[in-house]
C-alpha cells in the first residue's frame, strides 16, 4: 500500500503540474491555435481533471488500507475515470483521424477540419463518453472495488452475472475499446506510410525544412497514440482474461496493481511529448518563466527607468508588464518585433519586453504594443 502510495502520489503531482502548464500555455496563445491543437488541449483537460476529482480518494484509501466509502465512493470513483479514460481514447483516435484526413483529402474537403467542427467532435467525445459510462446506473453493468482494493472499475466479471450485464462488458470491449485502438493504429501507420514517401520525395528535391517540420509533427502524434496504447494494453488484457474467468482466484492482487499503475502513466508523459516537439509551446513556456520571473522582481522592488525630455513625467515597472521609457510627442513603435524606424530590435513576447528608450505616443500607449504594454505614468 504504501508503494502504491509513493507511485500514484508522484503521478498525482507531475501530471496536474504538467498538464496544468499546458492548459495555462494552450490559454496564452489560444489566438494562434490551429483547429486541430484544440484536440491536444482536450486530452490535457481530461488527464488534469481525472487527477485532481480522482486520484486524491485512491491515494487516501491506500492510507486506510481498503476502499473509502463504501459504494457510493466506489460508484463516484469508477463511473469518472471511465468517463475520463474513454474520453481520452477517444481524443486520441479522433487525433490520428484527423492527421490522416489532413493528409489524404484534397482541399475542397478540407472545411471540416475547421475549428467549429474541432469543437463539435471534443463535445462528441465528452457526450458518448458521459453515455455510456452511465449505463450502470441504471443496470446494464455496476462499478466495483478492483482486486487490490485502492480503485473502482466497471465489474468485468458481470459477463456471468446477467445478459444485460453481458452485453454492456462485451460492448465496452469491443465498441468502446477495440475500435479506437483499432482507428488509432491504422490511421498512424497509414500516416506513416504517406509521410515516408514525402520526406522521400523532399529529400529527392534537396528541400529540408519542410521535412523536417513534417517528420517533428508525425513524431509528436506518434508518440501521443503509441503512449496511450503502450500504457493501456496490460491493462487491457489483464481485463480481458478476467472476463471469462468463473474461479474466486484469477491472479494475485499484485497481478492487477502493476497494469493499473502503468495505465494510470498515461496522464503524465503528454507534457512532455508538447514541450520537446512543438517549437512554440517551447518559446511560450520561455516566456510565462521570464514573466513570472519579471512580476517576482517588479512586486520586491518597483524601479524607475528614466524621466521624460520635459521632466513633467517618468515611467515605472508595474506588476504586469515591462514599461519602457517614453518621451511626448513622439511617433508610435511601427513593429515591435522586428527593426523600425527608430532602429528598435528585439525579440519580444506577449508579457515581457526588453528594450531601451523606446520612443511613444504621449498616450501611454504605443499603437503596435497595444495590449502587449502598458504604461503607467507617475508624476
Amino acid at each position: 500500500d504504501f508503494d502504491y502510495f509513493v507511485y500514484l502520489f508522484y503521478l498525482f503531482l507531475l501530471s496536474v503540474l504538467g498538464n496544468g502548464l499546458v492548459l495555462v500555455i494552450c490559454y496564452r496563445r489560444r489566438k494562434k491555435m490551429v483547429g486541430s491543437e484544440l484536440l491536444c488541449v482536450n486530452l490535457a483537460v481530461v488527464d488534469f481533471l481525472c487527477c485532481i476529482c480522482f486520484y486524491p480518494l485512491s491515494i487516501l484509501s491506500s492510507f486506510h488500507h481498503g476502499w473509502l466509502g463504501e459504494n457510493i465512493t466506489c460508484v463516484y470513483y469508477g463511473l469518472g475515470c471511465y468517463i475520463f479514460g474513454l474520453c481520452g481514447m477517444f481524443t486520441i483516435a479522433a487525433i490520428s483521424m484527423i492527421r490522416y484526413l489532413k493528409t489524404s483529402i484534397s482541399p475542397p474537403f478540407s472545411v471540416f477540419m475547421l475549428r467549429a467542427n474541432i469543437n463539435i467532435v471534443c463535445c462528441s467525445t465528452w457526450l458518448i463518453a458521459a453515455v455510456w459510462s452511465s449505463f450502470p446506473l441504471f443496470g446494464w453493468g455496476k462499478y466495483v472495488p478492483e482486486p487490490y482494493g485502492l480503485s473502482c472499475t466497471v465489474a468485468w466479471r458481470g459477463y456471468h452475472t446477467s445478459a444485460k450485464d453481458a452485453f454492456y462488458v462485451i460492448c465496452s470491449f469491443a465498441c468502446f475499446t477495440m475500435v479506437p485502438i483499432l482507428l488509432i493504429v491504422v490511421s498512424q501507420c497509414q500516416i506513416l506510410y504517406k509521410v515516408s514517401r514525402f520526406s522521400h520525395l523532399l529529400s529527392a528535391r534537396h528541400i529540408c525544412n519542410n521535412r523536417r517540420y513534417a517528420e517533428k509533427q508525425l513524431s509528436m502524434f506518434f508518440c501521443i497514440s503509441l503512449g496511450f496504447v503502450i500504457a493501456w494494453a496490460p491493462y487491457t488484457i489483464v481485463s480481458f482474461l478476467f472476463i471469462f474467468h468463473k474461479g474466486s482466484q484469477y491472479m494475485a492482487p499484485e497481478g492487477f496493481v502493476f497494469p493499473a499503475l502503468f495505465a494510470k502513466s498515461s496522464h503524465i508523459y503528454n507534457p512532455f511529448i508538447y514541450f520537446y516537439f512543438n517549437k512554440p509551446f517551447q518559446k511560450e513556456l520561455r516566456c510565462l518563466l521570464l514573466s513570472f520571473c519579471s512580476q517576482n522582481t517588479t512586486a520586491k522592488n518597483k524601479t524607475t527607468f528614466g524621466e521624460t525630455q520635459t521632466g513633467k513625467g517618468r515611467y515605472v515597472l508595474d506588476n504586469d508588464s515591462l514599461l519602457l521609457i517614453g518621451c511626448p510627442g513622439c511617433q508610435s513603435v511601427t513593429n515591435g518585433n522586428s527593426s523600425s524606424s527608430f532602429g528598435f530590435k528585439a525579440d519580444w513576447c506577449p508579457e515581457v519586453v526588453l528594450a531601451n528608450s523606446i520612443p511613444f505616443k504621449d498616450s501611454g500607449y504605443s499603437d503596435s504594443l497595444t495590449k502587449l504594454i502598458r504604461v503607467v505614468r507617475v508624476t
